[in-house]
């Protein structure tokens, strides 16, 4: 997930993805503001007026950026979304399923180092602020959905099959695990975490594209 921008992650390394100066640009000051706001007011205490005059911007400056508070820490989800689902596509056909979620979860997770510190305080937010635990139901709800829609004719089985919806909702728990054990230990690699979290549940899951089932 950038389950990511959890993501969910901002700040990719792979520049081919970005092209000039976008938009995005303003939106991220107005996150490192929010970021800040939220780190020293808390979140529930901090308001989008406050994250508004502090950027030096209109209230409906803001609203043309995020619809809500709750859509600051998630970035530019539908983007990233995006951009999961074109590197899910990208993988070899002959890829085993759990295999190509593997790469493109570690690729949609690799952020420059700058953006370090920027990705963990994000991942801090979703994962550990109560207001937002039902927003993130409805994210990680659309993340599963690119696993699924990428899973299904991979394998040559329904959306709503079984197998399908327990690769989808196992790599997002694997990618949670992975964030939460990162969050907890400044010395972790988050990128070594999720490449071997996601190898466990791989041998355990059958590494074929076995059609059946």
């Amino acid at each position: 997930m950038t389950v990511g921008e959890s993501g969910c992650g901002t700040g990719r390394a792979d520049s081919a993805r970005r092209t000039g100066r976008q938009p995005a640009s303003s939106r991220t000051e107005i996150e490192h503001v929010a970021f800040r706001l939220f780190d020293e007011q808390g979140f529930d205490q901090t308001t989008v007026d406050d994250i508004a005059a502090a950027v030096g911007i209109a209230r409906r400056t803001f609203f043309s950026y995020f619809p809500s508070k709750n859509d600051v820490p998630w970035g530019s989800f539908d983007r990233e979304l995006a951009l999961f689902r074109t590197m899910l596509a990208g993988t070899p056909p002959d890829m085993p399923v759990m295999e190509a979620v593997r790469y493109a979860v570690v690729r949609f997770n690799t952020v420059e180092p700058a953006e370090q510190p920027w990705h963990r305080r994000r991942l801090a937010l979703i994962l550990g602020t109560p207001a937002l635990q039902a927003h993130s139901t409805l994210r990680y709800a659309e993340w599963r959905q690119v696993i699924v829609e990428f899973a299904a004719p991979r394998l040559g089985l329904p959306e709503s099959s079984i197998v399908i919806q327990t690769i989808a909702y196992t790599a997002l728990a694997v990618a949670i695990a992975a964030y939460d054990v990162w969050l907890r230990d400044d010395g972790s690699d988050l990128l070594e975490l999720l490449d071997q979290a996601f190898r466990v549940v791989a041998a355990g899951l059958g590494g074929t594209n076995d059609r059946t089932g």
